[in-house]
């Protein structure tokens, strides 16, 4: 006897229960962005590797020990399936000379994969939402994309996300102080765990991140990068700043929150929780100025950021603050030849209504049927039998009795049936 095929490790099924709750979060998410004036993007889920590595950087976790790369057989390309979506949208903003155009702002809604060890909150194959805007030298922008971060938590009716925020500067910036980085490390060698060894000529700014107890005192005492900023950077953070200030966001200021990824310049931010225990990041992003031009386009400012749908569905359905999924409008009960024929026009009748219907499948009698009408949380069923369909007529009947429906059950022409039920549900709309 052959062995069932299980899903991969880390890459979930998300069956038609909890498939149905995340319509609902999404269908808020995306009227959110509309709200902001973002526009949807739809990218490939596989790149060419030399995009990550070029973009997000040689020495990064991603692409030294995350990514699903692979060699094409047919041609011997390097593909590699996405870990993340920033790179993506910027390679299709250059190749379609997006930027040109005008200031852009896109969002784009996806699976990504990493090969890392799964665990609540951090699958192998998971979704993020993206947002990223190219054309805007300002802080506004930055600042823009921070109070969007506030504005959904309340549309989702969350609770206890603090927002974190820091700088990066500049390269040159960033390059003067990565030397006194290195040199203040080099001095507690000892101290420094294997990873941090391996980052320390190569990404020092990492070690900063890191979460080994261990190494935190070391790790803070060791040189901040906001003494090494100049006028413009300070101006820029400032600006951030006074936003958030006069729209009353509260933040905190973390001088070790440095990214996971090269590109990153200028602002960084991240929305954290403790309610999902370590994996309490729900949202980040910042500026990125220069990924335009390394990745061959022309000079361009560019800000975004990034949140993982598991993680916040996970916090949306702990705090009850996203609406129930609906069931079907009617049932359409059906038994008999001329009934069963008649059916299939009066479900469509009532599609075309903008009525959602359920249809009867399979056969069965009246009392199973009604059983399965009664489960489909339909708010009315509509049962045709052989009599009902020789007078050109339905029985409408209320599943949802003391509800406000009208009639718990009466018999209606077949042309009127759309009526009485748009009638019974403004009747419901005015009672609430």
């Amino acid at each position: 006897m052959s062995q069932n095929i299980q899903s991969v490790r880390g890459m979930n099924d998300i069956l038609p229960e909890e498939a149905e709750f995340w319509e609902v979060f999404e269908e808020t998410v995306r009227s959110w962005l509309r709200s902001y004036g973002y526009r949807p993007i739809r990218l490939p889920i596989v790149e060419p590797t030399p995009l990550f590595s070029r973009a997000i950087g040689e020495v990064t976790d991603i692409v030294e020990k995350e990514m699903y790369s692979f060699t094409d057989s047919l041609n011997g390309e390097q593909l590699t399936l996405r870990p993340e979506g920033t790179a993506g949208c910027v390679r299709a903003v250059i190749q379609h000379k997006l930027a040109a155009q005008q200031p852009l702002r896109l969002y784009y809604v996806g699976q990504m994969f990493r090969h890392e060890r799964p665990q609540k909150g951090r699958y192998r194959q998971f979704n993020q939402v993206g947002v990223e805007s190219f054309g805007f030298t300002g802080p506004d922008i930055d600042a823009e994309q921070i109070l969007m971060g506030a504005r959904l938590w309340d549309d989702l009716g969350l609770e206890g996300i603090g927002l974190q925020l820091n700088t990066l500067g500049q390269p040159a910036e960033r390059a003067s102080h990565r030397a006194e980085l290195i040199a203040y490390f080099e001095k507690h060698q000892e101290l420094l765990d294997e990873d941090a060894r391996r980052r320390l000529y190569t990404n020092p700014l990492r070690i900063l991140d890191s979460k080994n107890p261990t190494m935190q005192e070391m790790i803070t005492e060791a040189p901040q990068l906001m003494s090494h900023l100049g006028a413009e950077s300070m101006a820029h953070f400032e600006g951030v700043q006074q936003v958030l200030r006069d729209t009353g966001i509260p933040y905190v200021i973390n001088p070790r929150l440095v990214r996971g990824l090269d590109y990153y310049n200028l602002t960084v931010f991240e929305w954290v929780t403790d309610r999902l225990g370590a994996q309490g990041t729900v949202c980040a992003g910042g500026r990125y100025d220069g990924l335009v031009e390394q990745l061959g386009g022309k000079p361009t400012p560019a800000c975004g950021f990034a949140m993982g749908v598991e993680r916040l569905v996970a916090l949306v359905r702990e705090s009850g603050g996203a609406p129930e999924t609906e069931g079907v409008d009617v049932y359409l009960v059906h038994q008999g030849e001329a009934a069963s024929r008649l059916a299939p026009r009066v479900a469509e009748n009532l599609r075309d209504r903008g009525i959602d219907v359920l249809f009867n499948c399979g056969g069965g009698s009246f009392k199973s049927q009604m059983k399965k009408a009664d489960a489909s949380g339909a708010t009315f069923a509509v049962i045709i039998g052989d009599d009902e369909a020789s007078v050109g007529e339905v029985t409408l009947k209320s599943l949802r009795a003391g509800e406000g429906v009208r009639n718990e059950q009466k018999r209606v022409g077949v042309d009127d049936v759309a009526d009485e039920i748009m009638d019974s549900f403004l009747d419901l709309e005015e009672e609430a």
